[in-house]
């Protein structure tokens, strides 16, 4: 799984920064339900203030285990290449 990190300032300056959120394209299953956590968390860190988090912990502590594994599962490589 691909994934990317977001780094920003708050209208207060201070900086933020998230790693760990998954790339996905919009026609995935679970693309909506990233995307929505990903407002929701992104918006209560304004209030936690400056720091490094991970969106990925995020959705482990939110998400059905068995939601976890299909927006994380990695796919295995054949022929070691």
């Amino acid at each position: 799984m691909l994934t990317k990190t977001i780094e920003f300032k708050t209208k207060y300056g201070q900086k933020i920064k998230v790693h760990g959120i998954p790339v996905m394209k919009n026609d995935h299953p679970h693309w909506f339900t990233v995307n929505m956590r990903l407002r929701l968390y992104l918006g209560g860190l304004h209030k936690q203030g400056p720091g490094t988090y991970s969106f990925r912990e995020y959705l482990k502590r939110t998400l059905k285990w068995s939601e976890f594994e299909k927006i994380y599962q990695s796919e295995e490589l054949k022929s070691n290449a």
